[in-house]
């Protein structure tokens, strides 16, 4: 029996109601939400990261290399596949694999690479695929092939769950065509270091419950396979929408983000699995959470305290974006402040860092700074934007220091401003200003460094999420630009360095800047509205 639905790789990794989405005939005009220009952007990259990879292992190897054009149709490419691997060939990159039009299967690998009696799948990622240790089954770009894997003393696997799945995907439509290769099945990943191939024994019980790799991505595919087939033949759908992170960056949350307003449903305030344990426990909407004895000790655990959880049914019901889950705010000051907010594009670096002195006078003009370079990352210039920074915020600390007063610096999500502080330190180590790692984390370690973020979470439950965009107008504050969001300063970064070979906008420059200040002005708002009175206008969740 054949089907009339062709699956890829990626929809054992993708949420069941995308997929019906995706098949539903009654969806073709629906509205969908731009690119995510980070995605965009991380597509870009690891495109260049295998070619980059395809060069060397090409280079390594010798004759034997076959490589189908991706600017190809795809029936075109299928049937270069096709014909490459009748002629035996040793290594077909950018392969598009033979279509299982009995298994409802289509897709691509990035390599296949010749084995005694067939071919074994190998993909390429700009990720880690692997960790300091050992055990790691693993071979050298220059012999890409399992038989000469041997255990590696210097590297263990690091679990990549969607790159695994992905693979079993390859190797079951190489089993379609007649293709793989007999034994063991076998798989290779190439990572972000892209020194060695890392093998994975796809029938070993590495999932949980001694699960299989091949066994769990058929359960799934055959999950995804009913759910699109019953969309694109009218059925009754098999999946409903509920939100999950992944929603963030969705182009169908226009669409499910409508129907989950309407039927009020409980995800809106307890995202996930949590949302699946309070359904199946018959609490499906916010009103019914909102009703429910968070002491009731019959309702499942989840990962908030249910008080919490009620609460922002609560807050949610009553339209407030926030309510206090504390009596009292305590935000810790200084004699002299800094906010600081870092841009960055992609994985590429971070191109501006932003700072706002105010405070008691220290000598320094106060007011804001932003230490950018506009040298299309990644650049050397990077190190000079950022060492200028961290000197600055040095000098700043030192001088309040020596004036006997109290300094500390604020940020909103410690996680990418630490992220790009520690990775540009070991990026630039030995550059001008550039300062160590061992004094980052004592930096960073200290209460010179307080994280809004977390203030905010500890004294507030929020009903519309906690981005500072969200927070931020609660307490007053308003960006100057109407379109001002992460996802635009991609945009704007963009053009204001003159990729994809344009000129340099200035004015978008001016744009990124204003944007940025806007964002520690946003942070000094909301501390200083933390620390007023007009904070306990905020009703108090108790009080609901």
């Amino acid at each position: 029996m054949t089907t009339s639905v062709l699956l890829d790789s990626g929809v054992v990794n993708r949420c069941r109601r995308r997929v019906h989405l995706e098949h539903d005939p009654a969806m073709v005009d629906a509205p969908q939400a731009p690119p995510d220009p980070t995605g965009e952007q991380r597509k870009a990259d690891a495109a260049a990261h295998r070619r980059s990879i395809a060069d060397e292992i090409a280079s390594l190897v010798g004759p034997g290399w076959t490589e189908i054009p991706r600017e190809a149709r795809s029936s075109d490419r299928e049937q270069l596949t096709v014909d490459a691997m009748a002629e035996g060939a040793r290594f077909i990159w950018a392969a598009q694999l033979p279509r299982d039009e009995v298994g409802g299967r289509r897709g691509h690998i990035d390599l296949l690479v010749l084995a005694d009696t067939g071919y074994v799948p190998v993909l390429v990622v700009r990720h880690k695929v692997s960790d300091p240790g050992q055990g790691a089954q693993t071979t050298p770009l220059a012999t890409p092939w399992p038989a000469a894997r041997q255990p590696d003393q210097r590297r263990r696997v690091r679990p990549q769950p969607r790159d695994v799945l992905r693979l079993a995907h390859a190797y079951r439509m190489l089993q379609a065509a007649g293709r793989a290769a007999e034994g063991p099945a076998v798989a290779g990943v190439i990572g972000l270091d892209g020194d060695a191939v890392v093998w994975h024994d796809l029938e070993a019980p590495t999932w949980p419950g001694n699960r299989t790799a091949l066994a769990e991505y058929d359960a799934r595919f055959a999950d995804r396979l009913a759910i699109a087939t019953t969309a694109a033949t009218g059925g009754e759908a098999l999946a409903q929408p509920s939100r999950i992170v992944e929603c963030r960056t969705c182009p169908w949350w226009p669409v499910c983000g409508v129907e989950l307003e309407q039927a009020r449903d409980v995800s809106l305030v307890v995202r996930g699995e949590e949302a699946s344990l309070l359904r199946a426990a018959g609490v499906r909407t916010v009103d019914d959470l909102a009703l429910t004895d968070p002491d009731d000790e019959s309702l499942p655990q989840t990962g908030m305290p249910m008080s919490d959880a009620v609460g922002l049914a609560k807050a949610w019901l009553a339209d407030l974006t926030v309510v206090r889950r504390v009596p009292r705010i305590d935000v810790p000051r200084a004699d002299v402040e800094v906010d600081v907010d870092m841009e960055s594009f992609g994985d590429a670096g971070a191109y501006l860092w932003g700072a706002l002195l105010s405070g008691v006078d220290v000598g320094e003009r106060p007011g804001y700074y932003g230490f950018a370079t506009w040298e299309p990352l990644p650049t050397d210039d990077e190190a000079r934007s950022f060492g200028a920074f961290w000197q600055w915020l040095m000098v700043v600390r030192l001088r309040a220091r020596a004036r006997g007063l109290t300094f500390r610096a604020y940020c909103y999500n410690e996680l990418a401003e630490n992220r790009w502080l520690l990775s540009s330190a070991k990026r630039f180590a030995g550059k001008p200003g550039i300062p160590t790692t061992e004094q980052v984390h004592a930096f960073i370690g200290s209460n010179a460094w307080f994280d809004l973020f977390g203030a905010v979470r500890d004294h507030f439950l929020c009903s519309r999420g906690k981005g500072l965009k969200t927070i931020a107008p609660v307490a007053g504050f308003r960006w100057r630009d109407p379109e001002a969001s992460g996802e635009n300063s991609m945009r704007w970064y963009r053009d204001a360095v003159g990729m994809d070979g344009r000129q340099p906008n200035d004015d978008q420059r001016v744009r990124l800047l204003e944007y940025n200040e806007d964002d520690v002005r946003a942070t000094h708002a909301l501390r200083g509205w933390m620390s007023s009175p007009a904070v306990y206008d905020v009703p108090y969740v108790g009080d609901l």
